[in-house]
């Protein structure tokens, strides 16, 4: 895998001040176990199809583009920083990857819009009989369709705005990947904005959405606080992303 991170970095950052090469080998000497917890995060959720190598290799990318374009004047840690970079670069790979198939792109879609629309229609979080109804199908059906959806995180770039759902979530993405000064505010803001959308989750959601992305729990420990099988966890996982996802647009379209 060393040739390949050896040859992205060369090409992204040829413009970049130079910096002594034993500092960026001690950097990422001291960054490996940072990136490969990361990619084991990720690897959790996506297709096994997906190598951890590579994962591993784009999130080394991302830190060195982080020790390139670093501030210190902003005020902002650099392992914050560097982890920002990390993680956002590994995402980007699986972007490029096309991992999330376009029919589940859809489906998530359909499926978002079903929470929202009745959310809106209700003034409360529907439940699943209600979705299920809206859709014209069966709660399990509604079920087996979530549990298709067990990639889905909730800033991510796995919607495509080819499918016609174009999504401010990713639009705010970009916005910060492409504008550095910008970076900073849009991230607060989105951050702001992910926060009142989780206060308005339905309790159990709300707690099994602080486990999972604040307490670093994984679904099987989840599953056993919540005493529920871990497929159903994985179940309400995307459930409450997609909540998220269709409260988050409402808002950043505002």
């Amino acid at each position: 895998m060393a040739p390949r991170v050896a040859v992205a970095v060369s090409s992204r950052h040829c413009d970049a001040p130079p910096f002594p090469e034993t500092d960026r080998e001690k950097l990422v000497g001291e960054f490996i176990p940072t990136i490969k917890y990361h990619a084991a995060r990720i690897k959790m959720r996506i297709p096994p199809n997906i190598e951890m190598d590579d994962l591993v290799s784009s999130g080394i990318v991302g830190l060195l583009d982080a020790f390139d374009r670093f501030d210190p004047s902003r005020g902002i840690k650099f392992k914050t920083y560097a982890e920002f970079r990390i993680r956002g670069t590994m995402l980007d790979y699986l972007r490029e990857m096309d991992w999330f198939p376009r029919s589940i792109r859809q489906s998530s879609n359909r499926l978002r819009n079903a929470y929202s629309k009745l959310e809106g229609t209700l003034g409360r979080p529907p439940e699943e009989q209600e979705v299920a109804r809206d859709l014209s199908i069966t709660v399990d059906e509604l079920r087996k369709r979530l549990a298709t959806l067990s990639g889905l995180s909730v800033l991510s770039h796995d919607e495509s705005a080819e499918d016609g759902e174009g999504s401010c979530v990713q639009h705010f993405l970009s916005e910060a990947a492409k504008d550095e000064a910008k970076e900073e505010e849009l991230l607060r803001d989105l951050k702001e904005v992910l926060a009142k959308a989780i206060d308005t989750l339905p309790e159990r959601e709300k707690q099994l959405i602080a486990l999972y992305y604040y307490e670093d729990l994984t679904m099987r420990e989840i599953s056993e606080i919540f005493d529920l099988g871990e497929p159903r966890i994985c179940q309400l996982h995307a459930q409450a992303v997609l909540r998220l996802r269709g409260k988050i647009n409402t808002q950043l379209e505002r």
